[in-house]
């Protein structure tokens, strides 16, 4: 199983969401090829509402507890309620750009 497919099954099981989006980002960053470090996530679960944001990344963290502590480098989350999303009128924002910040590079 992939990182990426074990942080969707995680999450698929812990929070039964509505909309589940896991996008491996790695490529856009100093990592080596085919790397599984930095992803983005788009979450959106009645688990959630009522909860502040920083409410839904801690249970989000909890999940992801041995990803976080291994291979995962960096998680971009977007967590909404089923009645946030319902008023979105536009996607979850992307990605910026990575800056570099590879260490071969400081060498």
């Amino acid at each position: 199983m992939t990182v990426q497919q074990d942080i969707e099954q995680q999450l698929q099981d812990r929070f039964s969401p509505v909309v589940l989006e896991v996008a491996n980002e790695s490529h856009m960053h100093s990592v080596p090829a085919n790397s599984e470090t930095h992803f983005r996530v788009v979450l959106v679960s009645a688990n959630f509402d009522g909860r502040t944001r920083v409410a839904r990344h801690q249970q989000v963290y909890v999940a992801l507890a041995d990803q976080l502590q291994g291979p995962v480098h960096a998680l971009a989350l977007h967590t909404y309620s089923p009645d946030e999303w319902q008023r979105r009128e536009q996607p979850a924002p992307a990605s910026p750009q990575c800056r570099g910040g590879s260490k071969a590079q400081q060498q």
